[in-house]
């Protein structure tokens, strides 16, 4: 019996990896088909009002239903349907109650809102986007409902199928009102309908799963039902410790919305321009959430075995499987943040067109690194049981954005935004890294895998400059300006790169022969599901 509950386990954790991986991958790479159909402007429009839609998402993805599962687990656990359901009822309640405070919010605020952004036109927008809390409370609690029963596939199809249908609509829809002469702040409020439908059509099919549960689980009333208060009070905390753990690039993204183009405004920048610059220096999300997606996927996929190694009581099992997770994430993320640093020029034309601003994506490609350690490092804490320090860190980590912002950037301009955003990361990281150090009694990464990563970081970041020296030094790329070379360029820097980076990991010895063993074991396990599934 333990076997089969242990193996239901780690079949719904890897169903979850692999939905998380691919909705990852959708949020980060459709902004770019978007921002080359919008435009730098449009993109800064986009960009200016996504963190509102980010933060509910994480509500309603991570936080809420991960803390609704374990409250529902618990009591299935001792025989308890029935207290398991008044749970599920109290929790949709509540959570309705807090959707309708965001929509109403942001729905009859937008104005004072849009205006304290330094953008009146945002206001639409905001009224857009204000729907999706009123999705949040059906979502959270439907994906708790079936992670609690331990069915892992309705929240997993609903990710997927929510966020193709998202994706989708924005991109055509944003199309079709280009092509039919709509102003960019409509074409915005349209890509953000995306983000609405796509949130109905997980609602639909998280309801086809319940069939006949629906409606005697949601609408129960909560009246009579005992200890509501206690029910509510956990949900509460540590539901949002644990959303707030996870919006380390929304909270970012939200300290440049709220200052960014006020300030750049304030320093005497034309609107036009400001604007421009924004939707420039927003190039940098998808590729940081790119960097950071392919960068924790690996690491993310042993917080499972850490958890259940918790319940155990198994330190010696914990410090070893922490340390390969730390390690992965660093190889991983200096290897995205050196190479991307190296070719970001032939890499922003490719993506997005143009070389503009490419200086200030470089200081940002640095970013992939920590934001990678800050995610790694706060999923290991909640596996842990340590949700309240990590998420107090965000939050010091987005203020300390938001104050360096203002300091920075009325003397370094963009640049002082870029280094505002690497500063907080590596504060978040480094308090994250330093918690979790004391979480398992030791050190994170010993000192010869940290040089010999740091060493093979350092000779495919020589590699890089020299193979672009002598590409262009050679005459093979003519127009460094043109998108097929830029390509071309951006490719095989990858390609060279990566393989000089392999080659050093492993004449180093970074990694043991065990740890090899135990990755691959990771991926045959998630590809073997991904056939089955």
């Amino acid at each position: 019996m333990e076997a089969k509950k242990y193996q239901a386990f780690w079949r719904g954790a890897i169903i979850l990896t692999i939905a998380s991986f691919v909705t990852k991958v959708l949020s980060a790479f459709y902004r770019i088909p978007y921002q080359n159909i919008a435009g730098d402007i449009g993109f800064y429009i986009y960009q200016q009002i996504y963190p509102f839609y980010g933060f509910c998402l994480i509500l309603a993805t991570y936080g809420f239903p991960v803390i609704i599962s374990k409250m529902v687990a618990e009591r299935l656990e001792r025989g308890k349907q029935k207290e398991a359901e008044e749970i599920i009822c109290v929790s949709f309640w509540f959570l309705l109650g807090i959707g309708f405070i965001g929509f109403f919010t942001l729905f009859f605020g937008a104005e004072t809102i849009a205006v304290a952004m330094g953008d009146i036109h945002l206001d639409k927008l905001l009224r857009v986007i204000s729907f999706s809390f009123l999705l949040m409370p059906f979502l959270s609690v439907a994906r708790g409902y079936f992670q609690g029963f331990n069915n892992m596939m309705p929240t997993a199809v609903s990710q997927v199928i929510e966020q193709t249908i998202r994706v989708s609509i924005i991109v055509f829809l944003s199309l079709f009102l280009i092509a039919h002469g709509f102003d960019l702040y409509t074409v915005g409020a349209g890509a953000m309908l995306g983000s609405i439908a796509g949130g109905l059509i997980g609602i639909i099919v998280l309801i086809l799963y319940m069939r006949q549960d629906f409606r005697s689980i949601f609408f129960k009333s909560a009246a009579r039902i005992k200890g509501k208060r206690k029910i509510v009070k956990i949900l509460f905390w540590q539901g949002l410790a644990i959303c707030v753990s996870n919006l380390v690039l929304i909270f970012i993204q939200m300290a440049d919305s709220v200052s960014f183009y006020s300030l750049l405004i304030g320093a005497g920048e034309q609107a036009e321009n400001a604007k421009v610059l924004k939707g420039v220096y927003d190039r940098s999300i998808p590729l940081m959430q790119l960097g950071t997606v392919v960068t924790t996927s690996f690491s993310l996929s042993l917080i499972p075995i850490i958890t259940a190694a918790k319940e155990r009581g198994d330190l010696s099992f914990i410090q070893e499987k922490v340390k390969l997770a730390m390690k992965i994430t660093f190889v991983i993320g200096l290897a995205a943040a050196i190479g991307l640093t190296c070719i970001i020029q032939p890499t922003n034309i490719m993506l997005f067109e143009n070389s503009d601003g490419s200086d200030v994506l470089s200081i940002l490609s640095l970013s992939i690194l920590f934001s990678s350690l800050s995610i790694t490092t706060a999923s290991i804490l909640q596996g842990l049981g340590q949700t309240f320090k990590p998420a107090l860190f965000v939050v010091f980590g987005g203020c300390l954005k938001l104050a360096l912002n203002y300091i920075f950037m009325p003397y370094f301009g963009v640049k002082g935004a870029a280094f505002a955003t690497l500063c907080a990361l590596i504060i978040i990281s480094g308090l994250n890294s330093l918690l979790l150090t004391r979480a398992v009694s030791g050190a994170l990464i010993n000192k010869r895998n940290m040089l010999g990563i740091v060493i093979s970081g350092i000779c495919m970041g020589f590699v890089l400059m020299m193979f672009t020296r002598v590409l262009h030094m050679s005459g093979l790329v003519i127009n460094t300006e043109h998108r097929g070379s830029a390509t071309l360029e951006a490719l095989l820097g990858v390609a060279i790169g990566g393989l000089t980076y392999m080659f050093f990991i492993l004449k180093l010895r970074v990694f043991t022969k065990k740890e090899l063993g135990t990755v691959m074991k990771q991926e045959e396990k998630e590809g073997s599901l991904k056939k089955s599934g």
